[in-house]
Formats: C-alpha cells, sequence, structure tokens
C-alpha cells in the first residue's frame, strides 16, 4: 500500500493491530485508489472551467471546509 494512502488511513484510525503493526484491508487501498482516480479525473477535465478545482472536489464529494 502506497505509504501516503497508509499515513491517512491510520489518521482515520482504520486497521487492526497485528504481531505488533497495523493491518490494513487490502479492500482500503482500492477504495483510496478509486477517490483519487476520480479527483484526477475531474481535475483534468475542468481545469479551465472553474477557478478552483479544489473547491469543485469539496463539493463533488460533499465535503466542508
Amino acid at each position: 500500500m502506497n505509504e501516503r494512502i497508509k499515513e491517512l488511513a491510520a489518521k482515520s484510525n482504520f486497521g487492526h493491530m497485528e504481531n505488533g503493526e497495523v493491518v490494513y484491508d487490502h479492500r482500503l487501498e482500492k477504495f483510496a485508489e478509486l477517490i483519487v482516480k476520480e479527483c484526477a479525473d475531474i481535475a483534468t477535465m475542468n481545469q479551465f472551467q472553474w477557478d478552483s478545482s479544489g473547491e469543485y472536489l469539496l463539493k463533488h464529494f460533499g465535503i466542508k471546509e
């Protein structure tokens, strides 16, 4: 799993301890990958349509700052 995804998963309290290490479900990596791909697609498609693709992404996913 990508190190950044592991860091974010740890911040979100995903995973469980096994033999002193945090273990993550393999589905978490796929889920994170799908979100990143969707964000990349949106940013690429809309790069010239909005002032801020970041603001659009937050709205797209229903996340308040």
